[in-house]
């Protein structure tokens, strides 16, 4: 099954072309088709299942496809925090490029100029609000928001809105609305007080549980915990240990991309990268190469993570920690595909560790953490804080006596070997596309 089987609206289904995604996640699968029938629906679905797209795209298709008035609000998605807010804002972005459907998160924390547009908004009408639900009573409170002709509710993380407090404020932004409505609840758990809500506020809903996909057992997984000026080390410290033939280094902006590859290749690495400022000729070639085993390393942005298919890939990176767990499994799934073994090694950050943890949790494993070389001094203590900023507790990102660097230092260890022959194995070339744009997968 593939999302074309879905027959989105012509300009929906260009934004998921343009990106390269072509089968949906089980709970994109299961979820899309009883949206699409108007059904209501409670979904047990971690962060990281692909849960954001599962009710996006059929409500986008829905709004497409319908009439509704301008001067309205048409669609409310609830999330527990401004930074999921955020997310799914940007989820929107890539997925309503070809569209006029218009939207705006609406949470707690901006300045003046940020509660102005939310008014004029609100006020005047927009397709969809992500919002809080602190902030969205907030401007409830002030009478101007349009609310009459909303059609499609969505409560996402709803277990962890309860746990927050929020019930109360739920239920009084829920009688503000048309009971005529669709209404979506996404909960990672279903204890007693979700179920008591879901039969509070859903009609005959559809109902689906999904787990997060598990990396192969075939795959060993390794973590290194580093300041950033200890990466470039931490690699050529891995690529010293084994002759490596395959090895994919993913990062997650194509600038780093970029910058990581300009450094492999001043050491003396046989290394090239791929991103969305290549075109489809120049990406082809460069996929073709690595996949006859005549480009060693390939530096790519999570554009790979999905998008080919090639054998004997011995070695993944993670240069930096991937957004959410389903694209940490997808990343580390690219080694040790057609029943080989697999190495998956991630570069832990202090800015990044709650994230990794957040991922640890989900895929029900603990990673193991090596050792740091000798040569490259003591990283940072996983899972604990080092310094204060005024009363903002925050991860330090350097070693103490180091200023920042916009690129990682070297050591000045020399490259190992790196073997280049080797047979020619299977290649599925990824679409054209762009990196961020569409993050089907949360």
């Amino acid at each position: 099954m593939d999302f074309s089987s879905f027959n989105f609206h012509p300009s929906l289904q260009e934004s998921i072309d343009l990106a390269g995604y072509k089968k949906p996640t089980p709970i994109q699968e299961k979820a899309i088709p009883i949206i699409l029938e108007g059904r209501d629906l409670i979904a047990c679905a971690q962060t990281g299942t692909g849960k954001t797209a599962a009710f996006l795209l059929p409500v986008l298709n829905k709004l497409l496809q319908e009439d509704h008035k301008d001067s309205e609000v048409h669609a409310l998605i609830m999330v527990p925090t401004r930074e999921l807010a955020v997310q799914i804002s940007s989820h929107l972005d890539g997925l309503t490029y070809f569209s006029s459907i218009s939207s705006i998160a609406v949470y707690g924390g901006g300045d003046g100029g940020s509660f102005v547009r939310e008014k004029q908004a609100l006020s005047n009408g927009v397709d969809i609000v992500v919002a809080t639900p602190g902030k969205l009573i907030s401007h409830l409170n002030m009478g101007y928001v349009k609310m009459k002709e909303l059609k499609y509710l969505i409560l996402d993380e709803a277990d962890r809105m309860l746990d927050m407090g929020f019930h109360d404020d739920i239920m009084r932004i829920i009688s503000h609305l048309p009971e005529k409505r669709q209404t979506l609840l996404f909960s990672a758990t279903m204890p007693p007080k979700i179920l008591q809500l879901s039969k509070t506020i859903l009609k005959d809903p559809g109902e689906i549980s999904i787990a997060l996909s598990k990396p192969p057992e075939t795959i060993k997984q390794s973590a290194y915990v580093v300041y950033d000026t200890q990466k470039m080390g931490v690699i050529q410290h891995v690529l010293a240990e084994q002759p490596y033939t395959s090895v994919l280094i993913f990062c997650s902006k194509k600038q780093t991309v970029k910058q990581l590859t300009a450094q492999l290749q001043k050491k003396g690495y046989k290394a090239k990268d791929i991103h969305s400022d290549l075109d489809q000729t120049q990406r082809e070639d460069v996929l073709l190469e690595f996949a006859s085993k005549r480009l060693p390393i390939l530096v790519a942005t999570d554009i790979l993570s999905r998008g080919i298919d090639i054998d004997q890939i011995e070695l993944v990176i993670n240069y930096d920690v991937p957004p959410d767990g389903e694209d940490y499994v997808h990343r580390i799934g690219r080694t040790a595909r057609a029943e080989t073994k697999g190495t998956a090694i991630t570069l832990i950050n202090p800015d990044d560790q709650f994230k990794f943890q957040r991922i640890e949790k989900l895929i029900g494993k603990t990673v193991e953490k090596a050792a740091l070389p000798a040569s490259l001094g003591e990283g940072p203590v996983y899972g604990q804080r080092e310094k204060k900023e005024g009363s903002k507790k925050t991860f330090s990102s350097q070693p103490k006596g180091k200023k920042s660097s916009a690129a990682p230092i070297a050591n000045d260890r020399k490259p190992a070997p790196v073997a280049s022959n080797g047979p020619r194995p299977k290649i599925a070339i990824i679409k054209k596309g762009t990196e961020n744009n569409l993050p089907l997968s949360e």
